[in-house]
């Protein structure tokens, strides 16, 4: 099968999900708003669980590109990690996989597959991949902290730096966390990210 054509079916999935629970979406109505038929759907995902551990790892996938484009965009540190911070929170708040995913807290509305990797019989290598462990809330705290330390410290830093801005990285991402949680007053993410990366950066 095309990515595209797997791409499609996912579009569809989201799209249904956003209208309905996850329990009342049903396949053949994926299937037929995708363009193919049931048979193509069932060969991609092997099940409705398939098509929904894939399409939470599409969103994980999706938010961590954000988070590499955030880190990579033009100034300083602190802006980097502000921009992190702020791509991590208004995600979360725009897509209901995505917030699930870094909070652990999964509605009845949404699919909730297993994080641990499931037996995987799927021909289709996106699959297997899909098949294998997905990313928890931990998970997504040290990939992206770790993600930012590498892009921030170049090469040549010290040991002792590099510890001191992995602490900075992880306090930054478990504040926008807590931002989905409870939403920021006036100033929002960015005001609290300022004021934690203060010694850090010797503003």
């Amino acid at each position: 099968m095309m990515p595209a054509a797997r791409e499609s079916l996912l579009d569809a999935a989201y799209a249904a999900l956003a209208r309905r629970p996850w329990s009342a979406v049903r396949m053949v109505d994926v299937a037929a708003a995708a363009g193919v038929s049931r048979q193509t759907l069932y060969n991609e995902f092997g099940s409705k669980e398939g098509l929904a551990r894939a399409l939470v790892r599409r969103e994980a996938d999706g938010y961590l590109v954000g988070v590499e484009r955030a880190l990579t965009t033009n100034g300083d540190a602190r802006e980097r990690l502000t921009a992190t911070a702020e791509w991590t929170a208004s995600t979360a708040r725009e897509n209901a996989l995505v917030r699930a995913m870094l909070t652990g807290c999964w509605s009845e509305r949404l699919p909730s597959p297993t994080l641990s990797a499931v037996p995987s019989s799927s021909a289709v290598p996106a699959q297997r991949r899909v098949d294998g462990p997905l990313p928890s809330p931990g998970d997504f705290v040290a990939l992206v902290r770790d993600r930012a330390v590498t892009v921030l410290a170049g090469p040549g830093t010290p040991k002792s730096d590099t510890a001191e801005l992995a602490r900075s990285c992880e306090l930054v991402v478990r504040l926008a966390l807590s931002c989905v949680a409870a939403p920021p007053g006036e100033g929002g993410v960015a005001d609290l990210v300022h004021v934690a990366l203060q010694r850090q950066f010797a503003l």
